[in-house]
């Protein structure tokens, strides 16, 4: 493995305005870690909803930092505030909604980072998420299986 220890201070970051209300600050990106994980800081306003989809590559961790967020992940709901934490293990569908009053923060990791290259990828674009992202989601790993389930 070619990964050297990385710190990321508070506040730092790249960050990336995925969409209206809605933006991400990459903390741990895959070239620092020799794509053993990738990891960035969401933040959502409240009514945000992912469609229903799947990581093929991928594991995907989500940890709620504020707000209040409902997850989906196979046929299981749950809502939490902060310090709920989600584990997703590859290849299965879910989904989540930032359904709290105030915007909601989380955590997110994928392990091994594949499909975090296409957060990556998009902010090196300045791509907004929505149906000109779908390539990108694709090429690394990930299938929308489903209109948002919210």
């Amino acid at each position: 493995m070619d990964a050297k220890g990385v710190v990321v201070p508070p506040g730092q970051g790249s960050v990336w305005n995925m969409a209206p209300g809605r933006s991400a600050t990459l903390k741990l990106q895959s070239s620092e870690t020799a794509d053993s994980v990738m990891m960035f800081e969401e933040a959502a306003s409240a009514g945000t909803v992912t469609n229903y989809h799947l990581h093929r590559d991928s594991d995907e961790v989500a940890y709620v930092l504020s707000g209040e967020v409902t997850f989906k992940i196979g046929d299981q709901i749950s809502v939490g505030g902060p310090g709920k934490c989600a584990f997703i293990p590859r290849g299965v569908a879910h989904a989540w909604k930032s359904t709290g009053a105030e915007t909601g923060r989380v955590l997110f990791l994928f392990t091994p980072a594949e499909a975090g290259k296409a957060f990556e990828e998009l902010q090196r674009l300045q791509c907004p998420v929505g149906s000109t992202a779908a390539p990108v989601f694709q090429r690394h790993g990930a299938e929308v299986v489903g209109p948002p389930p919210f």
